[in-house]
């Protein structure tokens, strides 16, 4: 299981998109392996599924940002 740690939209945005999605995929795995084990009962820091989220949504929200700035 992969550690992560919290970063900031300031630091999110100061890496490319190649590493934002290498980043969420990652964590998208994480969340599966971490759901699995709530669902098994043996999840031994539950809190990181929710940070998991928070995570990928702080990601898909900054490339959701470069889009936009993309099309104008």
């Amino acid at each position: 299981m992969v550690e992560t740690m919290k970063l900031k939209a300031s630091q999110l945005r100061d890496m490319t998109d190649d590493e934002l999605m290498q980043k969420t995929n990652t964590l998208k795995k994480e969340l599966f392996d971490l759901r699995h084990q709530s669902k098994m009962g043996r999840v031994d820091k539950p809190h990181r599924i929710r940070g998991a989220r928070k995570e990928i949504a702080r990601i898909e929200t900054v490339l959701t940002e470069r889009r936009g700035r993309q099309k104008q």
